[in-house]
């Protein structure tokens, strides 16, 4: 599976054809929203487990605590498997989180997350693979797959952010279930380039 076929700017025009309410919400945007690829994945799911139920800025101060534990600021599996609680803690990190966090290193050991491996698979496969990580989630997943892994076509539905604006741009009203029946058929709108609309949306501001 390839990262995302076409530059940004040609799956814009796409979306704006497609959707009105998006053609404004894309409008409205200062800055455009631009790839943000790596390949380091295991690095990448490590750094959204700190992150999680966190502001921006306490989870940079934590992040950057928890990466001073190791040579060269990397935390590496075998090292990482090997920390104490008291030293994950002693950065900030909860004991949930700081067993989440080695849960990581020891799927990365016995199972594998490199890039090549992961990127052979689409996007479910990657999900089922892995939410076998006690601690990482689908939230967590589609996350990695619209960030560092830039797959083209995930549409979080779960996150409240999504949720928020989606109601407020589209004026979504209805019982929690029919409100979510009305974001899926908007975002079918947006196939085979949810992820980008999904970004645009959190960008955005609700007036």
């Amino acid at each position: 599976m390839n990262q995302a076929e076409k530059p940004y700017h040609e799956i814009i025009s796409i979306l704006k054809t497609k959707d009105a309410t998006l053609k404004r919400i894309i409008e409205s945007v200062d800055k455009a929203v631009q790839p943000e690829p790596s390949v380091d994945i295991y690095f990448d799911l490590l750094q959204s487990i700190v992150s999680q139920q966190l502001s921006v800025k306490v989870a940079a101060i934590i992040w950057q605590r928890f990466l001073t534990l190791f040579p060269d600021e990397y935390p590496t599996d075998r090292v990482l498997k090997a920390k104490a609680d008291d030293e994950l803690r002693a950065v900030g990190l909860s004991r949930q989180k700081a067993n989440y966090l080695r849960n990581v290193a020891v799927f990365s050991i016995e199972n594998g997350m490199g890039f090549e491996t992961l990127n052979a698979k689409p996007d479910e496969e990657i999900i089922s693979y892995l939410t076998q990580i006690k601690g990482v989630g689908k939230w967590t997943v589609q996350m990695v797959l619209m960030f560092p892994m830039d797959r083209p076509n995930v549409f979080p539905i779960d996150d409240l952010g999504i949720q928020t604006k989606m109601i407020g741009h589209y004026n979504l009203v209805g019982e929690k279930k029919e409100i979510r029946k009305k974001m899926l058929e908007i975002a079918e709108k947006w196939e085979p380039h949810k992820s980008l609309a999904s970004k645009y949306l959190w960008n955005s501001a609700l007036v």
